[in-house]
C-alpha cells in the first residue's frame, strides 16, 4: 500500500468531455461537464473504460423516477490515477483504480462504520444522478476524468485487464455480495436467474466459490455459453415442466432480471430454509402469495452492491481466480445503439466504452 504520497501537479480539468442524456429518454450526446478541483484527500482518475449497466438505461430514461438532467451515466469505472491530493495515502500516480456505484456516504452511521456504506442511513452519494456534499451534481463514468475521495476509490489488481475489470465495479460486486453473504460454496446448490451482464458474473463467481451452479434462462439459446462460464446445469424457464422438475432443488437463487418475476413459482424451487435474493430492480410493482414463503420457511430477500471493503475483496477474489467480465468494447458514439441492444438482450455480456473515444 502506498503511504505519504506527495501531491502532484493537477491538470486543468475544470470541464471534461463526456456523453450525457440531456433529458429523459433523449439520445445521449457528447458534451462537457465540470469536475471539482482535486482536494486534499481526492484522487484524479483518467478513465480508461466505463461499463454500461442496465441501471444506466433505467436512470437515463427516468424509469425509476427522480432523475436529474443533464445526466452522465456510468458507475463501472476503471482507470489510472493522474494526480492525488496532498493528504492522499492510499494511491499514487499511475495506480490502476476503479470507482463503483457511489462516491461518498455519511461515514458516521452504524452501517458506514461497519463497511456497509451502500446502506448508509443518510443515503450514499451515487456516482451519478446524485448531489454531493458540495451541493453540486455528480456525473458518472461516460467521461474522460473523474475526481473521487480516496476512501471511495478501489484498487484494481494487476491480474485483471482494465476493460474487463470495469463491469466488476457494479455487475461483479452486485453478485459477489449476496453469494458471499448467503455462503455459496461447496455443498450448496445455487441458481442464477438470467444470463446477462449480472448473471454471467454470478455464474463465474459462484463456480469459483465451489457451489453447484444452475442457470435459469428463458430459453436454451445461451446454454453453451453458460456451461463454458462455469454452470453445471442450464434450464429454460419457458418450458412449463422446468418448475415441476426442479421443485425444492436450490439452497440459494439469485435473480438478476429487471422484469417482474413470478416469485411464487421461483420460491417453489427452493429447499426448506432456502433463499431467493433479488438484485434486479423492475420498474413495476410485483406480487407475492405469502404462503410461498411461509411454507418450508423460505426467504425472499434483496441485496444492493457492496461496501468499499467488500468490493475490494471481490476484486482481489476475481484476480485470484482469473475472473473478468465478458465484454464487447465500443466507441463512445455507439452508446445509443448499445442501449437498444441491451434492451434487446443482444450483448454477450457487457458493453464497455473505450474512454479514449469520448
Amino acid at each position: 500500500m502506498t503511504t505519504n504520497t506527495p501531491a502532484t501537479p493537477t491538470p486543468d480539468l475544470t470541464r471534461v468531455a463526456a456523453w450525457a442524456a440531456p433529458a429523459a429518454k433523449a439520445p445521449l450526446e457528447r458534451t462537457t461537464v465540470p469536475r471539482r478541483p482535486v482536494g486534499e484527500h481526492d484522487v484524479l482518475i483518467e478513465i480508461k473504460y466505463a461499463g454500461i449497466c442496465h441501471s444506466d438505461i433505467h436512470q437515463a430514461r427516468d424509469g425509476w423516477g427522480g432523475a436529474a438532467f443533464p445526466m452522465v451515466p456510468g458507475h463501472e469505472i476503471a482507470g489510472v490515477v493522474a494526480a492525488v491530493g496532498s493528504g492522499v495515502s492510499r494511491f499514487a500516480v499511475g495506480d490502476r483504480v476503479g470507482v463503483g456505484c457511489f462516491v461518498d456516504s455519511c461515514r458516521t452511521c452504524e452501517y458506514c462504520l461497519q463497511g456497509l456504506e451502500q446502506y448508509c442511513t443518510q443515503g450514499m452519494t451515487g456516482t451519478y444522478n446524485a448531489v454531493g456534499k458540495d451541493g453540486e451534481p455528480t456525473y458518472g463514468g461516460y467521461s474522460t476524468h473523474i475526481v473521487v475521495d480516496e476512501n471511495y476509490t478501489l484498487r484494481i489488481p494487476e491480474g485483471i485487464d482494465l476493460d474487463k475489470a470495469a463491469p466488476l465495479l457494479c455487475a461483479g460486486i452486485t453478485l459477489y455480495s449476496p453469494l458471499a453473504h448467503w455462503k455459496a460454496g461447496p455443498g450448496k446448490s445455487v441458481a442464477i436467474v438470467g444470463l446477462g451482464g449480472l448473471g454471467h458474473m454470478g455464474v463465474k463467481i459462484a463456480h469459483a466459490m465451489g457451489a453447484e451452479v444452475t442457470v435459469l434462462s428463458q430459453t436454451l439459446r445461451k446454454q453453451e455459453d453458460g456451461l463454458k462460464l462455469g454452470a453445471d446445469h442450464f434450464h429454460a424457464t419457458g418450458d412449463p415442466q422446468t418448475f415441476e422438475k426442479l421443485a425444492g432443488s436450490f439452497d440459494l437463487i439469485v435473480s438478476t432480471v429487471s422484469a417482474p418475476l413470478d416469485f411464487d413459482a421461483y420460491l417453489g424451487l427452493l429447499k426448506t430454509d432456502g433463499t431467493l435474493v433479488n438484485v434486479g430492480a423492475p420498474e413495476e410493482p410485483v406480487s407475492l402469495n405469502l404462503f410461498s414463503v411461509i411454507s418450508n420457511r423460505k426467504t425472499l430477500a434483496g441485496s444492493m452492491i457492496g461496501g468499499i471493503a467488500e468490493t475490494q475483496e471481490m476484486l482481489d477474489f476475481c484476480a485470484e481466480h482469473g475472473l473478468g467480465a465478458e465484454i464487447e468494447l465500443i466507441r463512445a458514439d455507439q452508446v445509443n445503439e448499445a442501449y437498444e441492444r441491451v434492451l434487446a438482450s443482444d450483448v454477450r455480456y457487457r458493453f464497455v466504452i473505450d474512454a479514449a473515444t469520448i
